[in-house]
């Protein structure tokens, strides 16, 4: 398998992968952003956004890492070198999400308890 080959690969297993995450988690998010936002719009406007970032992200990471595969190197630790870092990617968007939402829905709860 040559170096184009091995990216390509890499790079559409790291965007199938995101995007079968956004897949998983669309109509959880959907409901909490639904609670925190108040309605449908603005919470359809966030599970977009949160959509198209755990979808590009790891992507962005994995045209980050150009495999090279040279005699005596197995393009499949090539391919598997590239896909970690699409998933570093995944996680670290996931992270992040993650915590902004944990963040929102402490100070939500605050809020609601005052009044």
């Amino acid at each position: 398998m040559n170096a184009t080959a091995v990216f390509a690969t890499g790079t559409l297993a790291t965007l199938a992968i995101g995007w079968g995450v956004v897949w998983y988690l669309r109509r959880p998010l959907k409901k909490i952003l639904v609670e925190l936002c108040g309605n449908e719009e603005r919470a359809a406007f966030w599970a977009a956004f949160s959509a198209v970032a755990l979808g590009t992200v790891p992507v962005i990471f994995a045209i980050g890492c150009r495999p090279s595969p040279g005699p005596g190197v197995p393009a499949v630790f090539e391919l598997a070198d590239q896909l970690r870092w699409g998933l570093i990617g995944m996680m670290g968007t996931l992270m992040v999400l993650g915590w902004v939402i944990g963040r929102t829905i402490v100070r939500w709860e605050r809020a609601r308890a005052k009044s």
